[in-house]
């Protein structure tokens, strides 16, 4: 089994969201921890994004919905990413709120809102530009039409309606303020159908940063609350936000190494001088992105080095040079205090940082630190 470690601060989870709070001023947060809270850790990161105030649970799956209710989350929950074919059901009966992009959908789930006699809450999703998730503006009357009659015959109750962003990270980008125009025009259009809700949210994580008047009633943060902002702070101070996830293994075999040795598979990387080689237990099974050989760094002792050629499957392999300290047990930290940022990782890979927590986090077991 590799050494390997996921460490994961969850009290700093808990400090970044609320801080996301105090900056959404009067608007809800809604923490969005799909995909294993981007590698964190489902259900921990979902205890302390609520412990910072988090008043609604996002994910984009419906299993991850009914796993936080088993684990016994009794808050606001929305998912968004299925087909016709979903567990509608258990979701009706677990009270969380599903989102509607498809007169198909809405259908999969009146049928069972009848069969059940369960109240379904739903969220009407408008594909405001993404051109993903949504249903699109020139279908949204006969969406709303749907669910207005559903809604009287006391099936449904239409709790909210939302959009994603496509370049909210790129602050000024034109289609910011387009796409927050298709959404108003789509708020407009509930009244005329007889339609209110609770909730209009639109803004992401960059949105919540930087677009304080397209906040409307709660903001749905996704990485940033595992403080990784997608966006810079033109202060230097990374928003406020602290990164949650530590990733370290450890050195197994230290030998030194004449000039012109090549190192792992294809002998992409050739010692151009004697020294000394580091074999690390950890490799692309463990979420390390093979395209890291020779271009990403670790730390070992506070002192970064290459990754020497190709990721292997479960090891790799770094040049320590031809004086080193360093011996097998020492700490190899992949990202991580001392050590490289996910935002290092990405930039050397040509990636986002989700990526590479993702990847490293993915299911894996983490170590709260």
């Amino acid at each position: 089994m590799s050494r390997l470690q996921i460490r994961v601060d969850y009290d700093a989870i808990t400090a970044n969201v609320k801080e996301l709070v105090r900056r959404a001023g009067g608007a809800e947060v809604m923490a969005v921890v799909k995909a294993d809270a981007y590698g964190h850790g489902l259900v921990d990161a979902a205890r302390a994004a609520r412990a910072g105030g988090a008043t609604w649970l996002g994910v984009a799956q419906p299993d991850e919905a009914l796993q936080l209710r088993a684990e016994g989350d009794d808050g606001h929950i929305l998912t968004w990413l299925y087909g016709p074919e979903l567990p509608v059901e258990q979701l009706l009966a677990a009270g969380v709120d599903l989102s509607v992009s498809s007169p198909d959908v809405l259908g999969v789930i009146l049928a069972a809102a009848r069969e059940t006699e369960n109240v379904a809450r739903l969220q009407l999703c408008v594909d405001t530009g993404l051109g993903r998730e949504g249903v699109q503006p020139a279908r949204l009357d006969g969406l709303m039409a749907l669910i207005a009659a559903a809604q009287t015959e006391g099936l449904v109750e239409l709790i909210g309606i939302w959009s994603h962003f496509a370049w909210a990270d790129q602050p000024g980008h034109a289609t910011i303020d387009a796409q927050a125009q298709v959404f108003k025009s789509a708020i407009v259009r509930l009244a005329e159908h007889g339609l209110e809700v609770q909730l209009r949210h639109l803004a992401n994580s960059a949105a919540t940063l930087t677009r304080p008047d397209l906040h409307f009633d709660l903001v749905r943060p996704g990485i940033a609350i595992y403080g990784l902002p997608p966006v810079p702070d033109p202060s230097g101070e990374n928003w406020g936000l602290t990164p949650a996830m530590s990733v370290a293994s450890e050195l197994v075999l230290v030998k030194d190494v004449p000039a012109g040795q090549g190192v792992s598979y294809g002998h992409e990387y050739v010692t151009p001088i004697p020294t000394t080689l580091g074999l690390v237990d950890a490799g692309y099974a463990d979420g390390i992105m093979r395209a890291a050989g020779n271009v990403c760094e670790v730390s070992i002792r506070g002192r970064r080095y290459p990754i020497a050629g190709r990721v292997c499957m479960d090891q790799f392999v770094v040049d320590l040079g031809p004086v080193t300290e360093c011996v097998v047990g020492d700490e190899v930290v992949l990202i991580g205090a001392g050590g490289p940022t996910a935002r290092e990782w990405a930039d050397a890979l040509g990636t986002i940082d989700y990526e590479v927590v993702c990847r490293f986090g993915g299911l894996r077991p983490k170590v709260a630190s």
